[in-house]
């Protein structure tokens, strides 16, 4: 039998895509019905059977800081220097962090990331060209 081990950087990837083109949604945690960009992280994070803590009631744009103290709280997640194909990225919009994506590492030569986002209405994967990248802030591993 061939089973791929649950927390590897394939599974966690395969994971992230199941969620695809799922709308979005604001505090959305159904995949296929409704996602935002953190409940993206936190199916990936409760189909590996790791625990977390869910956000809820935070605004549309979270601010002062709420959504770093929520990730670097998170018990499954640790910060790292340099992302991987798997982690999770926190990311600004304006000024304050309020954003998360999963880095889906190089695909033809470029980085991409696979997230919720709000302006396409639904679950995307795409490049990281230089305005996506200047709003990473941290990365963050899923630990078992």
């Amino acid at each position: 039998m061939n089973t791929v081990p649950k927390h590897t950087q394939e599974h966690i990837l395969a994971l992230a895509r199941r969620c695809l083109l799922t709308p979005f949604r604001h505090q959305g945690r159904q995949i296929g019905i409704g996602l935002d960009c953190a409940g993206v992280a936190f199916y990936i994070l409760d189909q590996l059977g790791l625990p977390y803590t869910d956000l809820t009631g935070y605004p549309r744009t979270p601010y002062k800081g709420m959504l770093k103290a929520a990730m670097d709280a998170q018990p499954s997640l640790r910060p790292v220097a340099t992302p991987e194909p798997g982690d999770i990225l926190l990311m600004r919009i304006t000024r304050a962090p309020q954003h998360v994506a999963i880095y889906s590492g190089l695909i033809d030569g470029h980085p991409h990331i696979i997230h919720s986002y709000s302006t396409v209405e639904k679950v995307v994967e795409h490049v990281i060209d230089a305005d996506w990248r200047a709003r990473i802030i941290q990365a963050y591993r899923i630990t078992p």
